[in-house]
């Protein structure tokens, strides 16, 4: 086909249907992966805290590991690897539920919560010793301390980069298309392949996953503006 109709794909149903279920199963990956992420990276952000030895050593290997293998090589091994190792009666029950999506938001999520846990730890490390001493001089005990002294002081110190991982997750989702999970880069290429208009398409998911990360960042900036405390939020 010759000459740049994007028409062509903006007015077909089938293909407006299959870019909505697409961003659909996008936007359930990148939010179920970065609920698992943050849940995970408290978890790892106590242990990392404790006085433990072994804890930090487990903790800081974890982190390693996530940050120096690549996404896509995770997700291969997830999906590729454990997948098959699993018990048949798992495996089939998986296989049955969107297997491909369950182990992308997995492989996403274990990953990033490796990023998320050394955020917060630097936004914590960024606070005064003396807050936590100040707050035991007040009664708090060492949980309560944490809870409403120092972890909301150390969220908001490490929400930028917070948010630019959010981001990095959010377009990270794309990379579930290499074990089939039907998401938006998924939809984007089946559609090519029925329509053979590969610029028209590619233009439209470049767009779309543009617009999603904006959208994402301006939420994370006012996020950010409003835990200032110049701007009066946090009181």
């Amino acid at each position: 086909m010759k000459g740049f109709d994007l028409a062509a794909i903006l007015g077909n149903a089938e293909y407006m249907a299959m870019l909505a279920h697409g961003i659909q199963i996008t936007f359930v990956i990148a939010i179920c992966s970065w609920l698992l992420a943050m849940s995970l990276a408290l978890v790892l952000l106590a242990i990392r805290f404790s006085p433990g030895r072994i804890g930090n050593s487990a903790v800081a290997a974890y982190v390693s590991y996530h940050r120096n293998v690549p996404t896509l090589v995770q997700l291969m091994l997830w999906y590729f690897g454990i997948y098959t190792l699993l018990p048949s009666g798992i495996a089939d029950w998986l296989s049955a539920h969107s297997a491909e999506m369950v182990f992308a938001i997995i492989g996403l999520g274990l990953c990033q919560a490796a990023y998320f846990s050394e955020d917060l730890r630097s936004g914590l490390r960024s606070i005064s010793p003396g807050q936590m001493e100040a707050a035991r001089a007040l009664g708090h005990g060492y949980i309560s301390a944490m809870r409403y002294v120092l972890i909301p002081q150390g969220v908001r110190n490490a929400l930028p980069a917070l948010v630019n991982h959010s981001v990095s997750l959010f377009k990270n989702s794309s990379l579930a298309i290499v074990i089939g999970a039907p998401e938006l880069s998924h939809a984007v290429k089946e559609i090519e392949n029925l329509s053979f208009r590969t610029f028209e398409i590619y233009l439209i998911g470049t767009v779309l996953y543009l617009v999603f990360s904006l959208i994402i960042m301006a939420a994370g900036a006012w996020l950010t503006w409003r835990a200032d405390p110049l701007n009066g939020a946090s009181r």
